[in-house]
């Protein structure tokens, strides 16, 4: 179940260390939207997101974000930032994943892939070899569906 398992678990976005990412040559960042950067089905970003986003832009970070939302949310969210984005993007699909490499112009080993589902983000980014990083949700409110994967998910995790 390795291709399950994220490079790294972190209880919040702060915990990311972009300097350090940067330094080791990472340059992108698929970024999953929905209780990764913004609670589910709203307009806007959490403040610990838009300081994470706000970094990254400075750090000169290409951001891209991936998400299985509706597309003029994730489009309207996409353009406050300045920043490329797929959606809906079917994850844990590999192609969503190598359209986000293709259009950033990087390479996998050059990009982080963070969100805060086993099976959409870490399984994604693990199949097309991205460093893949596990958020806690920021929100319980959530898609029905999804609720249902978050159970199947603790069964991978403990």
């Amino acid at each position: 179940m390795n291709i399950l398992n994220p490079a790294l678990v972190v209880k919040s976005l702060s915990e990311i260390n972009l300097k350090k990412y940067w330094e080791t040559g990472k340059r992108g960042i698929i970024l999953d939207l929905d209780n990764t950067i913004t609670p589910w089905n709203e307009m806007e970003l959490s403040q610990e997101a838009h300081v994470f986003l706000k970094e990254a832009l400075d750090l000169k970070y290409k951001i891209f974000l991936l998400s299985n939302a509706k597309r003029n949310r994730t489009e309207a969210i996409a353009q406050k930032y300045a920043i490329s984005y797929l959606a809906p993007a079917l994850k844990p699909r590999k192609a969503s994943f190598l359209k986000a490499l293709e259009l950033m112009n990087l390479k996998n080993e050059q990009v982080l892939v963070i969100g805060d589902q086993i099976f959409t983000d870490i399984l994604g980014g693990n199949r097309v070899g991205c460093y893949t990083i596990l958020v806690p949700p920021i929100s319980q409110r959530e898609f029905f569906v999804t609720k249902f994967f978050r159970l199947l998910e603790t069964l991978f995790r403990h």
